[in-house]
């Protein structure tokens, strides 16, 4: 468990450091922003807002100092020069998570996660060289497991052009380590949940959609049996993760794995969820063959290496922080749930809207 002193540590290592967050509009990273702005750090935000990715400027709103917010591509870092030089950390979390969506369109998830995140590194190696970069990839990189819980010696192996482009990028920032260009390390995200989701985009992981359907009361769709395992981890503890990785000092290991502490069934996923929002109970589906390319089964990760090098895991258990979410989503409902968006899948087509149930 991360104990106070962990905690401690955390907080008072930001206090007065420069930190520049790519991605710092959109879900985890906004987390990460306010949390370093709360720790004292002087924080700058870098966000294109591409759509689809989920940039939500309120997202940001009640930062506890402000937050220069950025609008550029980070491919476009000579724009944002000064910022990469007067960082002390940067974390780096731009690009696109959708799986289906590189699947439909791979050369735009190629420019997002892959070409725009050399450009970006090209340009903090030369402007600064030996920052210490902390990148979010994502457990995807290892696709279908051969066994479980996932550890960080993992094959990889993606199954959809995301995972391909956001192992791609997790190699820039390992070579260019290697080569004494930057003082990287990564860290692979298994399912985040929590508050500054995006609830509308439909393409943004199978807990946004449970979410979004528990919130406007509409069924939340299980295909299969719904036996598959997931290792929800909520956003705090997420950041948590980041701020630790940023503070590491010549660490050992320069890739960790971050993931719940514990696997849940994604019925019982279902079931917390329709239960805290108030909502209809969960529907079971027959599981559609368009998504069996990439459907990985089961997924749940070993958090060992984090915990021993950073003293790191998840402290919050998932119905507490369903909870926590929910309430947040209530009361900002406005800024995250629409209207338009209350109507159901019918513009979409049910499958698409869950198609990621099963492959994130």
């Amino acid at each position: 468990m991360c104990t106070s002193g962990v905690r401690v540590h955390m907080v008072s290592g930001y206090r007065n450091s420069q930190v520049l967050v790519t991605g710092g509009l959109g879900f985890i990273g906004s987390n990460l922003a306010l949390r370093l702005a709360e720790s004292g750090a002087a924080v700058t935000v870098v966000d294109s807002a591409v759509e689809g990715c989920g940039a939500n400027p309120r997202n940001l709103a009640g930062a506890a100092a402000q937050i220069e917010v950025i609008a550029s591509d980070i491919a476009d870092a000579t724009d944002f020069a000064s910022a990469i030089r007067a960082s002390d950390v940067i974390f780096n979390l731009a690009g696109e998570v959708s799986h289906l969506e590189s699947m439909r369109d791979p050369r735009r998830d190629m420019d997002l996660n892959a070409a725009s995140q050399l450009h970006f590194l090209e340009e903090c190696a030369r402007i600064r060289p030996g920052v210490r970069v902390v990148y979010a990839s994502t457990r995807q990189i290892f696709g279908a497991p051969r066994y479980l819980p996932v550890d960080e010696q993992h094959p990889v192996a993606p199954l959809d052009f995301n995972g391909i482009h956001k192992y791609a990028a997790t190699a820039y920032h390992q070579v260019m380590t290697a080569g004494g260009r930057l003082d990287a390390v990564v860290l692979c995200l298994s399912n985040v949940y929590g508050p500054r989701m995006s609830l509308e985009l439909r393409t943004q992981g199978f807990l946004g959609d449970f979410l979004r359907k528990a919130m406007t009361r509409e069924p939340i769709s299980i295909f299969g049996n719904g036996k598959q395992l997931r290792d929800p981890v909520f956003v705090d503890d997420v950041v948590d993760a980041f701020l630790l990785a940023g503070l590491a000092q010549n660490p050992a290991n320069r890739m960790w794995n971050v993931g719940g502490a514990q696997p849940l069934e994604l019925a019982a996923i279902a079931e917390v969820i329709s239960t805290g929002a108030d909502s209809v109970a969960p529907v079971f589906r027959p599981f559609p063959t368009e998504l069996k390319s990439i459907e990985i089964g089961s997924y749940y990760t070993d958090t060992a290496r984090i915990r021993r090098d950073l003293g790191w895991t998840a402290r919050v258990d998932f119905e507490r922080g369903i909870e926590r979410t929910i309430e947040y989503y209530r009361r900002e409902r406005a800024y995250y749930l629409r209207a338009a968006n209350d109507e159901g899948d019918a513009a979409h087509g049910n499958w698409e809207s869950t198609a990621d149930v099963v492959a994130v």
